[in-house]
């Protein structure tokens, strides 16, 4: 070709995408024909009857690319030609003719290579025709070439693989760096460079080939490369992308993640200017929306809450008190305000909830929305939790929490220095502020953050709240209130038999309704004076309806008496299932089932109180929300536990107990009424005996009972272990200092209401004098005369691990003592030693003994066990005594004889891990025997971190370590892994680990669907839930690993500069 060429044209195809159908993938790709002449048109070779479509040089015959057409490749190697024949002439004329003469023809080169890449691209790419141009100018100007370069890369930058797009940045940056003057062979060596050099990354599988070209001679290398095709790199290149593993990755997924990244981003930017539009959902990405619709089936907010989410105070990171009716959804809100924490500001978010079932139950139900986001939950109830916890670098965590576990998560973290990583404290049921030393707990977990950390949001919500001044002021915190709710509430209040509506507006607060219309025996008005089968027949089964009993007993009594009367019909209804929960209990209790259970379940009624286990109450729970049993007799723990609402409340009596009701409780028992997207209406009906009616209208008529601080109530567990803990981590260390921390506390706010007689600072200097006198402080406490020349205080290392292990003040010396006492003579043989130093003190007040059942358990001890008792101070001869009813002379501590009767139980529980048996060994009731085992779990944690402040004690720490996980689970060992997932008790473990899910990872990777097919009884939703929460746990646990290997690994700090930094004036 001199000078100009023939022109080649492709007509256009009608497909849009690069990639043909599949049936006509089948049919091979054009073959090349040998070209007689240089103008001679190409035509297609016939199909080939067999085609292989793995052979490497045919790779690419499904696709409209160069491999396709001949008339292509023919001008390719032509153009390429006239390029290698310049390069000859310029080598062979190199000494005769001017610089300024070579030096276009290797522009011209870049420029030939430049255009026949973009004529290969154009075709391949955008699937349309393409010419060359006759007559077209050997010699190109500097702007003509940019000019073509640029319409090139707009050409082809969008299909492009990633390689190839970086070959022609190469090849352009080569181009303008050959505009440069220097020497023509050193930009001929350049480029070549360049291309083997891109050739290299995007093909590797020549870069052996191009190993062996090093070693030829550099003439054998100048020919080689004049030969080689660019037709062949390119197809070569082509090959080797195909050939590239792809990364296992989905697209959708790689574009929706990027989409939430963005709106974290955005999300955080809209709330750190405090903006009145907070972003797509509140401040959160749109992801969150659909997340609550799919797990929750929340589409829209109520009306209230998009106010409060929107109130200026919350713009501002001010602290807030809400408060709403019970069923009013005051926790999506706290949620919403959790995940703006956790997403948007990226701090850490501490929850507190009154109760361990109800941590369990927020643990279970937010794993999900973990997983999908990107956060951590890590529990803290009972015996679970690490102190301080782990700092993590990568995501958040969300620490969900018990009271009392929530109170030494923030301790750690103070005396770490890390509470400012709490960005947020979300506080439920805040009126427990004013209940015993649960409150007073809970009041040092706020007064402390008040204090330590400026940059801590408090979010406090409630259904039952009356001096909301009082609070404000201790909270620093603005107040929102409504009187919503999704579902109208009647308040009804039965007397005789008349039934009587609460209303305001009445003059005695009641207007009269209607009568009961049932028609009673005189033999069933002996058996239900009250009327309770009247109302309950009026509801169910169609609708759910709870009545609510004084006792435990009551409970029990109640359920046999409706069952007893009510029409058989009853038990026709979802008679399978409720016979299937019935052989569920019975396994739960390896063959036991309760005889009350036995006969109320078929008429779909069950009890429900404390002295149920945790896998009896779990399933009965289960069974009542899904419509399963319509009636729930039960306590009033159940009115502050897990949400179970109901179409009618019933309320047995005005009791608790032996307790008149108080205001607040009614209303979180009437507060279960009417379930939200189930019912138009809830209502609520309150028996009341004529002796009663007078109490009844005041209660019904008075306001909600204020909130009154309990540290000064609860001395020892309140006000002593405030300030011993004050001193403890240096947030207060002298008296002046510990002063001015009380007045920012709840009861400083209360102190004159509170305690008329004494001032605030005598008081604080009395509990001082105190902690003194234990030996748990030591100072001197100087007189108010001496007051300017203050001294500080220290604690004492029995004071140190007093505050460290949570122990009540009144039993830490006794606790001591007893340690102390065990490293005489400890024994090992058996766990029964170690038993009796975790038992809790202040269950042993309320224990009973059954004498004969405590001899007859004495006497069947072996002789090491009869050691420890020797030890402990019990004597056979003593228990002989009290069995046969013998007066005892010798004056015996009943401490320590309940605290070892009590350890027998749990020694047996640990042996046999049956609750039923044991319950029935010891005549208590099974409720009893779990809350002592829970307890103990708890108790078993304390002493453990107790020991581990006491050099003396180093002995206990590996030993109570392992006790307190038997005690935890209190199963065999391989159910253990299962067992930490939420949600998941001993029944479901074992079902599980028979189904092959033996561990954590096996659970984690479950399909939800197959889990439901192998586990009997077990919906979608829980399998879901159960898959989520060990989920959440094995990422927890890989993230603390990950946490643990970088702190390892990272390079510390060089003393000699803190050395040279010390001696520099």
């Amino acid at each position: 070709m001199e000078g100009s060429g023939p022109v080649v044209r492709r007509k256009s195809r009608p497909v849009s995408a690069r990639k043909r159908s599949r049936d006509r993938a089948r049919s091979p790709p054009a073959r090349k024909r040998a070209s007689p002449g240089a103008g001679q048109e190409l035509q297609p070779a016939p199909a080939s009857p067999e085609y292989n479509n793995d052979s490497e040089e045919d790779m690419f015959g499904d696709y409209d690319s160069f491999s396709g057409n001949d008339s292509l490749l023919a001008q390719v190697d032509n153009m390429e030609q006239e390029c290698i024949q310049s390069i000859d002439m310029t080598s062979y004329t190199k000494n005769k003719e001017d610089q300024a003469v070579s030096e276009p023809m290797f522009e011209d080169l870049q420029l030939q290579n430049a255009k026949s890449m973009e004529l290969v691209f154009s075709a391949a790419g955008n699937g349309t025709g393409f010419k060359t141009e006759e007559g077209s100018n050997f010699w190109r100007t500097t702007n003509e070439q940019e000019n073509r370069a640029l319409d090139s890369g707009d050409c082809i930058s969008e299909e492009l693989p990633s390689s190839q797009l970086l070959y022609f940045q190469e090849m352009s940056k080569t181009s303008v760096d050959s505009r440069k003057p220097s020497d023509t062979k050193e930009r001929g060596k350049d480029m070549n460079f360049c291309l083997d050099k891109m050739l290299n990354q995007s093909c590797p599988h020549n870069a052996e080939h191009n190993k062996i070209n090093n070693v030829l001679s550099p003439s054998t290398t100048s020919s080689l490369s004049k030969r080689q095709s660019l037709k062949d790199h390119l197809k070569n290149t082509m090959t080797g992308n195909a050939k590239a593993q792809t990364p296992q990755f989905s697209r959708t997924k790689q574009l929706k993640e990027a989409v939430l990244s963005e709106e974290i981003c955005v999300a955080k930017k809209t709330i750190e200017t405090s903006s009145v539009d907070i972003g797509p959902f509140y401040g959160l990405p749109s992801k969150v929306k659909d997340l609550l619709v799919r797990f929750r089936g929340i589409e829209k907010l109520y009306e209230w809450q998009h106010t409060c989410l929107t109130l200026e105070s919350l713009q501002q990171r001010k602290n807030l008190i809400y408060s709403l009716p019970t069923s009013g959804g005051k926790t999506l809100v706290a949620e919403i305000l959790i995940l703006q924490e956790l997403l948007c500001r990226q701090k850490d978010v501490l929850m507190v909830l009154p109760y361990v079932a109800i941590v369990q139950e927020k643990v279970w139900a937010l794993s999900s929305f973990g997983i999908e986001l990107g956060f951590l939950i890590e529990e803290y109830a009972g015996s679970k939790g690490r102190f301080p916890p782990i700092k993590r670098r990568m995501k958040k965590s969300l620490y969900i929490a018990t009271i009392e576990k929530g109170h030494s998560l923030v301790n750690s973290l103070i005396e770490t220095g890390r509470v400012s990583d709490l960005g947020l404290v979300v506080v439920d049921e805040l009126h427990m502020l004013g209940e015993g030393s649960r409150g007073a707990t809970l009041e040092m977990i706020l007064a402390k953050i008040l204090y330590t950390s400026k940059t801590t949001q408090i979010i406090g919500m409630s259904a039952t709240l009356n001096n909301v001044g009082d609070l404000q002021q201790f909270l620093q915190a603005e107040y929102y209130t409504n009187n919503f709710r999704p579902v109208e509430l009647k308040e009804y209040v039965k007397i005789r038999d008349g039934i009587y509506e609460v209303d305001d507006k009445a003059e005695n607060g009641l207007t009269f309704s209607r009568l009961l219309n049932f028609k009673y025996s005189s033999n069933l008005q002996k058996m239900d004076p009250d009327h309770l089968i009247a109302l309950v027949a009026e509801v169910i089964p169609n609708y759910s309806c709870l009545v609510f009993c004084p006792t435990k007993k009551n409970c029990e009594n109640v359920a046999e008496m409706i069952c007893k009367y009510l029409n058989k019909e009853y038990r026709n209804h979802r008679e399978n299932e409720k016979h299937d929960l019935i052989k569920e209990l019975k396994n739960i209790g390896k063959g036991h089932l309760c005889p009350v259970l036995k006969r109320t379940i078929p008429f779909g009624i069950a009890y429900h109180h404390s002295g149920l286990t945790s896998d009896e109450r779990k399933h009965i729970e289960e069974a009542y929300s899904a419509g399963v049993l319509c009636l729930l007799t039960c306590t009033s723990t159940l009115a502050a536990g897990v949400n179970l609402p109901a179409r009618r409340v019933i309320l047995r009596a005005p009791y608790i107990a032996t307790e008149f009701l108080k205001k607040n409780q009614y209303k979180q028992m009437i507060g279960r009424a009417g379930r939200a997207g189930i019912d138009s209406a809830g209502e609520s009906i309150l028996i009341v005996q004529e002796k009663d009616k007078n109490l009844v209208r005041d209660l019904i008529n008075s306001p909600l009972e204020n909130c009154y601080s309990s540290l000064f109530v609860e001395y020892t567990k309140g006000l002593q272990g405030l300030l011993l803990s004050l001193v403890g981590l240096k947030i207060a260390r002298n008296p002046e200092e510990i002063y001015h921390f009380m007045c920012s506390t709840l009861f400083g706010v209360q102190q004159q209401f509170l305690s008329k007689e004494k001032s605030l600072s005598d008081i604080t200097r009395e509990a001082l004098e105190c902690l003194i006198e234990k030996g748990l402080l030591k100072g001197k406490m100087i007189s108010k005369k001496e007051q300017k020349s203050q001294s500080n205080l220290e604690i004492t290392q029995l004071g140190q691990a007093t505050y460290k292990g949570s122990i009540d003040l009144a039993y830490c010396d006794a606790l001591y003592r007893d340690l102390k006492k065990g490293l005489q003579g400890l024994v090992l043989e058996s766990c029964l030693h170690l038993l009796y130093l975790t038992t809790p003190y202040d269950m042993t007040y309320h224990c009973n003994p059954d004498w004969m059942i405590y001899f007859r358990q004495f006497s069947h001890l072996s002789s090491v066990e009869q050691k420890v008792a020797a030890t402990v101070g019990v004597s056979e001869s003593f228990i002989t005594k009290k069995a046969s009813g013998q007066a005892i002379k010798k004056d015996v501590d009943n401490s320590v004889v309940n605290r070892l009767y009590l350890s027998f139980v749990l020694y047996d529980l640990l042996k046999e891990t049956n609750i039923w048996n044991v319950s029935e060994k010891f005549n208590m009731s099974r409720g009893y025997v779990q809350n002592l085992l829970n307890s103990a779990a708890s108790f078993s944690s304390c002493v453990l971190h107790f020991c581990e402040e006491m050099e003396e004690f180093w002995v206990y720490k590996a030993l109570l370590t392992e006790l307190t996980k038997r005690l935890t689970y209190c199963v065999k060992a391989e159910l253990i892994p299962l067992m930490e997932v939420a949600g998941v008790l001993e029944s479901r473990a074992k079902q599980l680990y028979d189904s092959g899910y033996k561990t954590l990872a096996h659970l984690a990777n479950a399909n939800p669907e197959t889990l439901v097919k192998m586990i009997e009884h077990l919906s979608r939703r829980q399998a879901r839930q159960i898959v989520s929460s060990a989920k959440m746990l094995l990422s927890e646990k890989a993230e603390a690993l990950q946490e643990e290997v970088e702190e390892l690994l990272k390079v510390p700090k060089d003393p000699s500069e803190d050395i040279i930094l010390i001696t520099l004036p």
